[in-house]
């Protein structure tokens, strides 16, 4: 059940929580996972409402749903965190400008320039065929009618899905929309709005599956530039909304947020609780 080389407090805490035990098959109580997971949060989304308010005011003439996927592409660990980043992705999107591409991609971390070029390329091809609201919504409702024309042409066996544009890319512009709007987000208990479902996310709804928190394991893959299933992002939506459940005062965004504290492999998390 327990988290091999806690990174962490949120690990760390889960570690304990797990020999400890006292939940169903000796698993974590559900209750102390769901405290966990809300605390976890807090810091992360801290950080993520300064970021993506800071990356709106520096570009206020931009596409704003061009910043949000241009924050997502870093927010995901492809490119770092960067306003000069932002500025040479949202001319990419644009209009595919190769001076900035090339840019762009000077941003990379890890896994190399290939998956910001793809992203960015990716990027451009959905702005042309999906029309999205001039300004971010002020309700959740909308937000999610966009993003589920966003996701049409994905879906649809007719349309090649560009590269790169998975679980991820897929969803991750939604989620830094509505950290652009706080209260929004805090109002978020139900899928209205869909979350990422890969990655750290997938790694966290998977230790608490082998912890009997969770009754059924997460769908999917953890990298974005995998076949995309639309399927997983349902489902593994589905098991937030389950972890939601039974504890007032949170979100989605929280659950998300705490659930990549758990799953996280990124060092510097070690900073963020």
């Amino acid at each position: 059940m327990k988290i091999s080389n806690p990174l962490n407090q949120v690990q760390v805490t889960f570690n304990e929580l797990c020999d400890k035990g006292g939940g169903p098959e000796g698993g974590p109580p559900r209750t102390k996972v769901q405290e966990l997971l809300h605390q976890g949060s807090k810091k992360l989304n801290s950080m993520a409402y300064d970021e993506i308010t800071s990356h709106l005011a520096a570009f206020p003439k931009a596409n704003p749903w061009h910043v949000c996927f241009a924050v997502g592409v870093s927010w995901g660990h492809l490119a770092r965190i960067d306003e000069d980043f932002t500025g040479a992705a949202i001319q990419a999107l644009s209009d595919l400008d190769l001076t900035a591409l090339n840019f762009a991609k000077t941003f990379h971390l890890e896994r190399g320039p290939m998956p910001i070029e793809q992203s960015l390329r990716g990027g451009y091809l959905m702005f042309q065929r999906v029309k999205l609201p001039e300004n971010l919504p002020e309700d959740l409702r909308m937000i999610g009618r966009a993003q589920e024309r966003w996701l049409s042409p994905l879906v649809s066996p007719s349309i090649d899905r560009p590269k790169y544009i998975g679980s991820w890319n897929a969803t991750a512009m939604f989620m830094v929309a509505l950290f652009s709007k706080p209260n929004l987000a805090s109002n978020l208990t139900n899928r209205e709005v869909m979350l990422p479902p890969g990655g750290p996310i997938f790694t966290g709804l998977k230790s608490l599956f082998k912890a009997k928190v969770l009754k059924t394991p997460p769908s999917g893959n953890e990298l974005d530039d995998e076949a995309f299933e639309p399927g997983s992002i349902y489902e593994n939506n589905a098991l937030m909304a389950d972890l939601l459940a039974g504890r007032s005062g949170w979100s989605m965004i929280d659950v998300h947020s705490g659930l990549y504290m758990l799953g996280t492999r990124y060092p510097a998390s070690k900073h963020w609780v």
